[in-house]
């Protein structure tokens, strides 16, 4: 390619100044000439002919010939990576139309350089339309601002052009903010943003787009949900019928509140009062009606895992008889600031002659009233402790099926022994034994009473249930009068203490032992004597303190205090149905032994979802758990023979980001208006302007019109023609 320029190092003021005068002198020989004597065309034309001879010796023009090249201009792509594109749009979901109309934009710009990134909440991911990323990566929202303040700080060539493929619903820049301050949400860089909608239409849904709480949540009190109801798309939602529910482990989800909201064609909250009985982590479910022609049922319902926490561990103690176990006990939970106390003795055989009106009820020094406490107050408990009572003298046999369902719903159960407890009681092959820790033998002794010193198993040196025990009185434990008879513990449990001498076939009898039945705990105490940890010549050394550590252990276990637990599982960011589950395992420190993490569906059926078997030793441990269906789940982590440590988690289809599936197509234009850009839709993404492409020199040669020396001798011999014929002309 070439072009004219003029001698090098001649700069434009001269070649100006120069190009002036001979223009002037120019005009001086116009004027001269007007009077019209002869020969003035020959002396005109030696003028204009010397004035070019001239100017060309004074800037000598040149010829510049140079090849360059033409690169495309930097365009970027950013494609909006929240599951809420996940959602239905005119044709397809809103995620496969953005990919395609991504790839036809990279198609037509051929001769650009694009850059394709994903954006949601967090940093700009490049993506790949060839192999489409995972649902991993998606996000909860989607960050604008975040994303081109990023794109802004890259390093490298300059960005010329972005365009934003989006249904239009971001967090940032808001809803709710003018076009002046939404371009300056934008950054001052001045670049053109365009945008891509791509879905225009809300589609028919009716979803459950928020749930909130006042205040925390605690056991046994009230705790108000403010559940938010929408419909759109056309859908009219005159009732909308809201339940929430209470996911559990082994029985069915218990219905919690039920109301109904009538949002119409926008939305309406309603407030639903509900009370936990259970403390800890508890999946909470609300759930909708939604009419026939919902096309998003997946936001139909919500999935919550609520920490409920507990002001004071509600217990209801009932003791057979006065022992100086149950006297001790007694005392200790009284004084106890953290637990509200029920407690009722019985005082007296259905033999004895108290002279009362009904001798069959009227059993302890009150009225005793087993059917309200088993039947109408069970619930609000959160923890029974039997002690050594019969359950057929007593008249408690025909409530231990409310008693089995109360613990497999979450309920906590403690039975500590004596002559009337376990199978001396009445309990072996009722419903309330299949919750036990340990089998209960029907035939044989129920009770022996030799006194022996209950010894450590593996899994009681390690479990943190005993740490306090064993961090006051060491492997030492004192002597104990009399044992309950126990079977061989069920799958699942864990037995902390042994008998030294008595056995079950091949392997000691358990003494103390854990489990976990369905969505609640028990504990196995075959022993009445624990006060000899207050009162014993070894108790001497602490002060009797054991006790209380004994005790503080296994209600902390019961009532899952993370104090107490046997390691830590954690979600590593929350699940979502149909994408990457991972966990992150601590486990006990101590244990040894083949770690197992198993996954169970909360409600019923139970199911098993997974089982994870991972080699011991490493302080952390992540699990990859695949993907998940929508549900409540429970994960159990087990190391050797140490307690289970359990989570209970919600895994939402989509959750937040599916929760209100209108698109905003209006936000996409006014962003496309505030920066310059232009906003279409997916079908006419042809007509967004392509910056011009930037040139780049590569070689430069400048080469002489005419050499100097021959501008020189034509100005000559021009300025010699021209003086002659002036002359001639009768000039001066």
């Amino acid at each position: 390619m070439g072009n004219l320029a003029l001698a090098e190092g001649l700069t434009p003021l001269v070649a100006a100044v120069a190009a002036l005068v001979l223009c002037v002198w120019l005009g001086f020989v116009f004027y001269e000439v007007r009077s019209g004597r002869r020969g003035r065309s020959a002396v005109v034309v030696s003028a204009v002919l010397a004035v070019i001879c001239v100017g060309g010796a004074l800037l000598r023009p040149t010829r510049v010939d140079q090849r360059g090249a033409r690169l495309g201009p930097r365009v970027a792509l950013l494609v909006d990576q929240s599951r809420r594109l996940r959602l239905p749009a005119e044709h397809g979901d809103r995620r496969g139309v953005a990919l395609a109309a991504a790839g036809a934009l990279r198609r037509r710009w051929s001769s650009a350089q694009v850059d394709i990134f994903g954006f949601a909440e967090g940093k700009l991911v490049p993506l790949s339309l060839e192999r489409e990323s995972t649902l991993g990566q998606l996000g909860e929202e989607s960050d604008l601002s975040g994303a081109l303040a990023e794109l802004e700080a890259q390093p490298g060539e300059r960005v010329r052009s972005v365009v934003v493929v989006s249904d239009g619903r971001f967090s940032r820049p808001t809803e709710r903010v003018d076009d002046a301050a939404l371009a300056a949400a934008l950054g001052s860089s001045g670049i053109p943003v365009h945008t891509v909608r791509v879905v225009e239409q809300a589609p028919a849904d009716a979803s459950v787009r928020e749930v909130s709480t006042v205040g925390a949540a605690v056991a046994h009190q009230p705790l108000v949900l403010h559940v938010t109801v929408g419909c759109a798309g056309g859908l009219r939602c005159d009732d909308v019928p809201v339940v929430v529910r209470e996911l559990r482990q082994g029985s069915p989800a218990a219905e919690l509140a039920r109301g109904v909201a009538h949002p119409g064609a926008g939305e309406a909250t309603i407030d639903l009062e509900v009370t936990i009985e259970r403390a800890g982590q508890r999946v909470i479910e609300v759930a909708i009606d939604a009419p026939e022609a919902d096309r998003v049922p997946e936001n139909d319902h919500r999935l919550l895992t609520l920490d409920v926490r507990r002001e004071r561990v509600r217990l209801l103690h009932v003791a057979g008889r006065p022992t100086y176990d149950v006297r001790q006990l007694r005392l200790w939970l009284k004084g106890n600031e953290s637990i509200d106390l029920v407690a009722f003795f019985i005082l007296r055989t259905n033999s004895d002659q108290p002279n009362v009106v009904d001798d069959t009820t009227e059993l302890s020094l009150i009225p005793f009233p087993v059917d309200a406490l088993f039947t109408q107050h069970l619930p609000t408990f959160d923890a029974v402790m039997l002690q050594d009572i019969d359950a057929i003298e007593y008249k408690l046999e025909p409530y231990l099926p409310a008693l089995a369902a109360y613990v497999r719903s979450g309920g906590g159960l403690i039975m500590v022994g004596g002559p009337s407890a376990f199978s001396g009681g009445g309990y072996a092959g009722s419903p309330l034994a299949q919750v036990l820790p340990v089998e209960l033998p029907r035939t044989g002794e129920p009770y022996d009473l030799r006194t022996f010193v209950p010894a450590y198993t593996a899994a009681g040196r390690a479990a943190p249930v005993l740490g306090g025990v064993r961090q006051l009185l060491g492997e030492e434990l004192p002597s104990m009068e009399g044992s309950n008879s126990l079977g061989k513990p069920r799958s699942g449990s864990i037995v902390l203490w042994e008998h030294p001498e008595r056995r079950i076939g091949e392997v000691p009898m358990p003494v103390l032992a854990l489990g976990e039945m369905g969505d609640g705990r028990s504990i196995a105490l075959g022993v009445d004597a624990t006060h000899e940890l207050a009162f014993s010549e070894l108790a001497e050394r602490t002060s009797g303190r054991a006790y209380g550590a004994l005790w503080d252990g296994l209600l902390g276990w019961l009532m899952r205090d993370p104090r107490y637990e046997a390691g830590r599982v954690s979600l590593e960011r929350p699940c979502i149905a149909g994408e990457p589950t991972a966990f992150e395992l601590v486990p006990p420190p101590g244990a040894a032994g083949e770690v197992v993490l198993t996954i169970e569906r909360l409600g019923l059926p139970a199911e098993t979802a997974l089982t994870r078997k991972l080699a011991p030793g490493a302080p952390l441990l992540h699990v990859d758990a695949g993907r998940l269906r929508a549900g409540g789940y429970s994960a159990r982590m087990r190391v050797g023979a140490a307690p289970p440590t359990r989570l209970d988690f919600a895994c939402e289809d989509g959750g937040r980001a599916f929760a209100d599936s209108r698109p905003d197509p209006g936000r996409l234009e006014r962003i496309a208006r505030a920066t310059g850009g232009k906003s279409v839709s997916p079908a006419d993404v042809a007509e967004l302007p392509l910056p011009d492409p930037t040139e780049v020199m590569v070689e430069r040669r400048a080469s002489a019109l005419v050499p100097p020396w021959v501008w020189s001798l034509a100005a000559a011999l021009a300025l010699g023609a021209h003086w002659l014929l002036r002359r001639r002309a009768g000039l001066a």
